[in-house]
Order: C-alpha cells, then sequence, then structure tokens
C-alpha cells in the first residue's frame, strides 16, 4: 500500500473522530531528514500529509551528515544535527538516523511507518498539558505568553520559522536525478527565552517577515514539547 494512502487508513482507525479537551496541545512532529537519504522521500511525503491535520505542526529539520556523500542538501543545518543528537543523548542513546520523527520530544519513529506514526499522535493528543501558551502577532511584534495553574520543569521557549514547501532537482548523492517536494521545512530555530516553570511569563519581539512560525515550549534537556502554538 502506497505510504500516502497507508497514513490515510492509520488516520482513520486512530485519529478522527476525536475531540479536543481543554488543556490538550497540538501535537509536534520533527521530521530529521535529508536530501541525500534515499530512505528519507517516503517520510517526506508523511509529513505533507501530516500537514492537512489542524492538530498537528509538522516540522522538517534537515541535518548535515548526509552531505559527504556527494549532494549538499540546501535546507541543512548543523545545529539540526546538534538538536538530533541531543535527543538521542537524553534518550540514552548513541546512535542518529534519517528518517526519524520525534513527536512531542518525547518519542521517536522511523518517518515510514505511518500507523506508528498514527498511533504515537493519537496517544498524545490525548494528553493534557497545564501550561498555557497565547501567541498574538501585532504589525512586525510577537508576543508571548505562558502560564500554568501547576508547575512543570524550567523550560525553554522557542520560536521556529518555516517555509510552507519548496521543490529541489538532487544531482548527486543516493538521490541523485530525482526531483523532490519538500513542505514544512525549518529555517529558522531560536530560542525567545526561559521559562521557570510556575511564574507567568510574557515577551514581546520583533518577528518580520511573512513565513509560518511556530512557538514551542519544552522542558530544559530536551524534554516534553509542554505546548505549542502555530500562526500562518
Amino acid at each position: 500500500m502506497p505510504l500516502r494512502a497507508a497514513w490515510i487508513v492509520a488516520l482513520s482507525a486512530g485519529l478522527c473522530g476525536t475531540t479536543a479537551m481543554s488543556g490538550e496541545r497540538p501535537v509536534v512532529v520533527e521530521l530529521f531528514t535529508s536530501q541525500g537519504c534515499s530512505s528519507c522521500p517516503p517520510a517526506d511525503e508523511l509529513l505533507e500529509t501530516l500537514g492537512s491535520d489542524a492538530d498537528v505542526i509538522p516540522l522538517a529539520l534537515h541535518v548535515d551528515y548526509w552531505d559527504y556523500i556527494g549532494w549538499k542538501d540546501s535546507f541543512a543545518q548543523a545545529r539540526f544535527t546538534k538538536r538530533q543528537k541531543a535527543y538521542a543523548k537524553a534518550a540514552g542513546r548513541h546512535t542518529i538516523y534519517t528518517p526519524q520523527m520525534v513527536v512531542n520530544g518525547t518519542e521517536d519513529v522511523v518517518g515510514t511507518r505511518p500507523k506508528d506514526v498514527a498511533a504515537l499522535i493519537a496517544e498524545h493528543r490525548a494528553a493534557e498539558t497545564p501550561v498555557a501558551l497565547d501567541v498574538s502577532r501585532s504589525s512586525d511584534m510577537l508576543t508571548v505568553r505562558v502560564s500554568t495553574e501547576t508547575p512543570v520543569g524550567p523550560s525553554v521557549i522557542y520560536l521556529v520559522r518555516y517555509e510552507p514547501d519548496a521543490t529541489v532537482r538532487v544531482r548527486r548523492g543516493e538521490n541523485a536525478g530525482r526531483t523532490l517536494d519538500y513542505t514544512h521545512i525549518v529555517t529558522d530555530w531560536d530560542m525567545i527565552g526561559r521559562w521557570d516553570g510556575h511564574s507567568a511569563f510574557s515577551e514581546s519581539q520583533p518577528m518580520e517577515g511573512d513565513a509560518p512560525a511556530v512557538v514551542l515550549v519544552q522542558e530544559d534537556g530536551y524534554g516534553p514539547i509542554l505546548s505549542a502554538a502555530r500562526l500562518r
């Protein structure tokens, strides 16, 4: 069964018909991928499909460790490789791989397994969070407010910008000769501030350009993503 069709079946079986409850958060799915990896295009396609779900925030982080085989990924950044390595270290693992999906910062799955991905999304969709996140934009200023009734661990607040889609003609490496479509391509991943996990947090900062944006609240040390909001 084609991967897109398999995802639709899994989505129907595991995700449809659920109702968002107070305290729930969108499910953030980070895909670590590369233009130089022949196993990655099906996962890139799956990530695009995830974007049709309003309760899922898909993010493609292109890593640079495939560049050595002859094709430099035009979206890759060393800091995305560093983030993937930090997730592995936090989980007690010594290796990283592509295509890897990390769901809400806590669980990873091979990005070409739609049923497993659907099951993890369903599990995290049902989980509540005590963290309230309010994000607004006025002109070129972004305002972020975070609060909680139940203290959580010290956390980091990130602003993520991404490119909705792009097409790349790969001329060398494992995908040589292929024209590949990519979506939700992360271009910037910056820290807005640190939150102590119990008192109210409010911060305003400039935000230029029309690129979509996501704000994440993640426990320090590459822990769970406690809350997320998207600005299109």
